[in-house]
């Protein structure tokens, strides 16, 4: 059992590098089995298309969000409850393999626009947005609480300097987002 999650993240790893370097449409099946030293049959005993390597590489991403967001459920709606879920969101996406993916989604995001996993990731930051903001709330602090979580996100993407580590990275944007977050 323990050689197959093992396999299985391989060929995830292999794919993800071949995705962000070549482009989803660019990368080929075979050449993730080449990559792997495989046969493409071998490939296909653990993901039958390329569609099925990407929902496996979200399914930790939502699978997190969800849990926050009933996490969040049995809060009370106050500000700390607000900064907490940003700091537990913060920790959410330095787990794992989360930078590979959204440099995955960065360069690819023609491609996946429409994917299914794409529109579940969409839904499910828009409900956990519902916890941030409140409708009575003034435009701008609704804005500046949305922006909060992208701040996470924007980190990987804004700061490109490699002398920056990921550790600096992820504490200049959640002060950047709880700083942006209001009420």
């Amino acid at each position: 059992m323990r050689e197959n999650a093992d396999t299985r993240a391989r060929i995830q790893d292999v794919a993800l590098k071949l995705f962000v370097e070549q482009g989803y449409e660019g990368t080929s099946l075979r050449e993730i089995a080449e990559a792997l030293g495989v046969t493409k049959a071998a490939l296909y005993y653990h993901f039958k298309s390329k569609e099925e390597i990407v929902t496996s590489l979200t399914e930790d991403r939502v699978r997190a969000m969800e849990e926050l967001i009933a996490w969040a459920q049995t809060q009370p709606r106050t500000g700390e409850t607000r900064r907490e879920l940003i700091r537990r969101y913060s920790d959410d996406l330095h787990r794992g393999r989360h930078h590979e993916i959204m440099r995955f989604f960065e360069r690819n995001q023609t491609a996946l626009k429409h994917h299914p996993v794409m529109e579940k990731n969409r839904d499910r930051m828009f409900d956990l947005l519902t916890f941030l903001i409140d409708p009575d709330d003034p435009i701008a602090v609704r804005l500046k609480n949305s922006m909060a979580l992208f701040a996470l996100h924007a980190s990987w993407f804004m700061l490109r300097d490699d002398t920056i580590t990921d550790d600096e990275r992820r504490a200049a944007a959640l002060e950047v987002a709880l700083e942006l977050s209001q009420r």
